[in-house]
């Protein structure tokens, strides 16, 4: 049985890159010697040159400005962003080292069209069938420290996707997708260096790795990605995007996840070092009917009273069919045991109110940390109109105050984008 191995070298003897210069022309004349099979790995920082990615910039950081897509995290003037090719990195790619100074080097506008580019200009030259893989330098989150990885391929299969096979001991293979362009990049930097003058490296005895890729493969989609924000951006990201949900999808709410949003919910600031929250979580279709039922008649009764036609009663109870229609519905409770009594009217109305405050900061909590569990909510007012009604259906202490109901659930469609609302008009300076 042969060992595997494959051979990693620096191809020495490349010029300094200008733009408009033929790139692959200056590969091929110093690595003439490229076969079929082998896999170039090129730093973007020469395929930028080359392509005129040079531009001035009075300041790095409007550079980096112009290139971001959106901003994932920020730690002082460190800015990791998603550009424009859709990575996420540092300084959106932006390179102000190596470069005259006053200007700066983007990234190439489409590395997987630069990729083929050389790839097939190679080709015309020397008459070899090689993979192209273009490079750059990448933090990556929980490590410390920098590699080289793929923004651009031609000629390669970037992933290897083991799923439905088994390992060695014959267990399933479930999850295993390996980053073969990546590693290959990283491979190189080994021998290219950071500072060496060294920007084209050569993998050679890896067949396996031919094929057709392209680097947007290894970027992972949104709707996967788990850490898609910085910390401090995630809670700006999950206050803000915190909707009104409507409509939900069939669906099954997870129940732990209710559970995390109700630890969330009991951070809450609370006066007297009191818990004054409770929620009523109503997991099951038939405690969610008898309590709307329920509520639906006294609602019906106070309308009545208040001498509303039939047809306007109609309309108005439809307004609860957000509850109905939810998969899953809370039942924030207020209780205000550890409050002072003062005997003393406007005393006491304020001690209430700081009460009802913390238990509004403790909704508020639970309808973010929903959001974050990609769960959509409504709080409607309903059960405050009847306490009594609520208390007795829930089977719940009479100190209890509903404040309210929460409908939770999967989004039926995405919420329309939220204008942005700018701080100064609720703003009074003193």
């Amino acid at each position: 049985m042969t060992t595997p191995a494959y051979e990693v070298r620096a191809v020495p003897g490349i010029p300094e890159v200008a733009p408009g210069d033929d790139l692959a022309e200056l590969i091929a004349a110093a690595a003439p010697d490229l076969q079929d099979g082998d896999v170039l790995l090129v730093t973007s920082k020469i395929v930028s040159k080359a392509e005129g990615r040079i531009v001035a910039a009075d300041s790095r950081e409007a550079a980096i400005d112009a290139e971001t897509v959106r901003v994932v995290a920020r730690r002082g003037a460190l800015r990791i962003v998603e550009n424009r090719q859709g990575l996420v990195m540092a300084a959106a790619g932006v390179d102000a080292s190596n470069t005259a100074a006053g200007t700066v080097l983007l990234l190439p506008r489409d590395p997987d069209a630069s990729a083929r580019a050389l790839r097939a200009r190679l080709a015309e030259l020397l008459s070899v069938d090689v993979g192209v893989i273009v490079t750059d330098t990448f933090g990556r989150p929980w490590r410390t420290g920098l590699t080289d990885v793929a923004i651009g391929a031609a000629g390669v299969r970037v992933l290897d996707d083991l799923r439905g096979g088994t390992d060695s001991h014959g267990n399933p293979l479930n999850v295993t997708v390996v980053a073969t362009a990546d590693e290959l990049a990283a491979a190189g930097d080994l021998v290219k260096g950071k500072a060496a003058g060294l920007p084209v490296a050569v993998v050679r005895g890896l067949p396996h790795v031919r094929g057709e890729g392209s680097a947007r493969e290894l970027v992972r989609p949104a709707a996967d990605d788990m850490f898609r924000l910085g910390t401090s951006e995630a809670v700006r990201e999950a206050v803000t995007q915190r909707r009104t949900v409507r409509a939900f999808t069939a669906d099954p709410v997870d129940p732990g996840a209710v559970r995390r949003a109700v630890a969330a919910a009991v951070t809450a600031p609370a006066p007297h070092h009191t818990t004054p929250w409770r929620f009523v979580l109503l997991e099951s279709a038939q405690a969610r009917v008898r309590l709307l039922d329920a509520m639906r008649d006294a609602w019906i009764a106070d309308l009545r009273r208040d001498g509303k036609s039939e047809e306007s009663i109609a309309k108005r109870i439809r307004r609860g069919d957000v509850l109905r229609n939810a998969p899953y519905l809370a039942v924030p409770c207020l209780v205000t045991e550890g409050a002072h009594r003062y005997g003393h009217e406007r005393r006491d109305v304020a001690e209430r109110e700081m009460f009802v405050v913390a238990m509004g900061a403790g909704v508020q909590n639970f309808l973010v940390a929903l959001a974050g569990e990609r769960l959509g909510s409504a709080w409607v007012s309903s059960t405050m109109f009847c306490r009594e009604v609520v208390r007795k259906v829930l089977d719940l202490p009479q100190d209890w105050d509903p404040m309210g109901t929460v409908a939770i659930g999967h989004p039926a469609t995405p919420p329309p984008p939220r204008p942005e609302r700018t701080p100064e008009p609720f703003i009074e300076l003193r």
